[in-house]
């Protein structure tokens, strides 16, 4: 079974404090993937960045002093539209959940916010602990803090074995 990955697809990354143009572009396009994989019958996982009041005290506010996706507020919610009754969520504290070792995957693609950040992080893990599956990412369906920022992720990715597609 395939499974894609739909990381951090947030108001607070879409038009929220920190959305970007090229963010709120892809919003049809990963919610025509989303219902490509449902359609076929695979499976959907969603990640949910997640912070708390105490986010500018933190390691990560330190250096990205922008308060965001903070649980609970309108910010940290998935796009409407997107997420589906049953849908899986993970809530994850940091730019990379660091258990998918848990998972059972046949295959992976990624898609979502931020390519440079979040999207990375997730694909190399991934790639790391299961090596010999399939990992692809789809740029078309990413947005990074810059076009720049994407594009650089993009190409560290495919040096790492992570399919473009």
């Amino acid at each position: 079974m395939k499974t894609l990955l739909v990381i951090d697809m947030q108001n607070d990354f879409i038009d929220g404090s920190l959305g970007t143009k090229e963010a709120v572009a892809i919003v049809d396009k990963v919610k025509a993937k989303i219902e490509e994989y449902r359609t076929n019958g695979d499976r959907v996982i969603f990640t949910r960045d997640t912070h708390h009041e105490n986010y500018m005290d933190t390691n990560e506010g330190k250096h990205l002093p922008v308060v965001h996706c903070i649980e609970g507020t309108e910010g940290w919610q998935i796009r409407e539209g997107l997420a589906f009754d049953g849908a899986e969520i993970i809530d994850k504290p940091s730019f990379g959940y660091t258990n998918w070792k848990t998972y059972d995957f046949e295959e992976v693609e990624i898609i979502g916010l931020c390519t440079d950040i979040c999207v990375v992080s997730n694909a190399l893990i991934i790639k790391a602990l299961f090596p010999e599956i399939r990992v692809c990412v789809d740029p078309a369906c990413c947005a990074g803090v810059t076009p720049e920022s994407h594009e650089a992720a993009i190409k560290t990715m495919q040096m790492c074995q992570v399919e473009i597609l």
